[in-house]
């Protein structure tokens, strides 16, 4: 059976509905990540207890930019290991292996954020936080169901309330059209109050940084929301076309996110481990950059 690398190769059309990036984009990161060197083990394989020397055993049945191709698919397509490994021609433990060693590589090599790829260059920082405050910033977040946690105090820990389930909380700050993530914070409990989550993205940038949130972030410091409905009395025509033009212009945060859900695993209920949450969605934020063109991947060779 031809495997999805194949198929892709031969069909390139078909590649963003597959992988969720372009082809291009695609072979360009496989190249990129086949030819740099492992930085670092997973905490799994770092204390697993050898009986073969490394490098020994059977070979791998597949080949490196196979193994990358099969972590994108199951970021993008979200299956049981069983069926990834079906498609792929390996068992489900290896389909599970391959994932997580490579989702930690990707991670390394995709900034999810602009100012994670500014680091901590002090003069970037400085250059970025200058150029961001001449706009109004777009802020907003979004829960993801999650399997409830065994144990009681935690399970009640992440229950929203809201969701009426187990959930975790991601905020993404982005530009004023939308088109690259400037900040973003994951799996936080479902619970978390959105102003509470601002005030602390709001300490990664300026001073005068201002935002444009929903009714939600409203007493947020430098937060412009909609106007609410007073008490006993109806909005004005005005203050209604105010709020209007208001929601025209939060618009492309709400594009934007559902950009990040088109990789299935930031929008189906979280199925693996709570602990390795954050790296995914982490890695799909970066590739959702590297979708938008926000982030050359020429970077990756100077990394």
């Amino acid at each position: 059976m031809k495997n999805p690398y194949d198929y892709i190769n031969q069909n390139p059309e078909r590649c963003q509905r597959m992988f969720g990036i372009g082809y291009q984009e695609f072979s360009d990161l496989i190249a990129v990540m086949v030819n740099q060197p492992a930085t670092s083990k997973s905490p799994a394989s770092a204390t697993k207890v050898r009986i073969n020397a490394p490098g020994g055993g059977c070979p791998p049945k597949l080949s490196e930019a196979e193994e990358v191709s099969l972590c994108l698919l199951y970021l993008r397509q979200y299956p049981t290991f069983e069926l990834l490994g079906l498609h792929y021609g390996v068992c489900e433990s290896t389909a599970h292996d391959i994932y997580h060693r490579w989702v930690l590589r990707l991670r390394h090599h995709l900034p999810s954020s602009w100012l994670e790829e500014v680091g901590d260059d002090p003069e970037q920082l400085a250059l970025l936080q200058a150029i961001l405050s001449e706009q109004e910033l777009l802020v907003d977040s979004t829960e993801q169901a999650r399997e409830r946690p065994q144990d009681n105090e935690a399970q009640k820990a992440c229950y929203s309330g809201k969701k009426k389930q187990h959930t975790f909380k991601n905020q993404i700050v982005s530009l004023n059209t939308g088109h690259d993530i400037v900040d973003v914070l994951v799996g936080e409990a479902g619970p978390r109050s959105d102003q509470s989550l601002l005030r602390e993205q709001q300490a990664n940038l300026s001073e005068e940084q201002v935002y444009g949130g929903d009714k939600g972030y409203q007493g947020v410091a430098r937060t412009r929301t909609p106007m609410k409905k007073p008490r006993k009395r109806d909005l004005s025509a005005d203050e209604k076309q105010a709020n209007k033009e208001f929601s025209q212009g939060r618009i492309y945060i709400e594009h934007l996110i559902r950009v990040v859900k088109i990789w299935r695993i930031a929008q189906a209920r979280f199925r693996l481990n709570s602990d390795h949450y954050d790296t995914a969605i982490l890695v799909v934020c970066g590739l959702v950059r590297l979708r938008l063109g926000r982030y050359e991947l020429g970077h990756l060779n100077q990394s």
